[in-house]
């Protein structure tokens, strides 16, 4: 079998799980973290403005942590380090 097409494999593996678990693990800090608000907001409505802009906060924290891991995925699907290891 031919190593880069080996290498070209595990490496689409392994960025299918980068976004895949990327993604899900985002999607559920902001679930818990809008649920956390909801009841915050609903015991304290007073707090709310203070609450919804560190909710925001980092809700653009949360994404961009994301955003890294899908540039990181990317810079490993078109410009992969390792392929200059494989000799032909």
């Amino acid at each position: 079998m031919d190593p880069l097409a080996t290498l070209q494999a595990y490496t689409a593996i392994g960025i299918g799980l980068i976004i895949g678990l990327g993604a899900c693990g985002a999607c559920i800090g902001i679930g818990i973290m809008g649920s956390k608000f909801l009841e915050a907001a609903g015991r304290q409505p007073e707090l709310m403005p203070m609450l919804q802009t560190r909710m925001f906060l980092l809700l653009a924290l949360i994404d961009g942590d994301f955003f890294v891991a899908v540039a990181l995925a990317m810079m490993f699907a078109f410009a992969n380090p390792l392929a200059s290891l494989i000799h032909r």
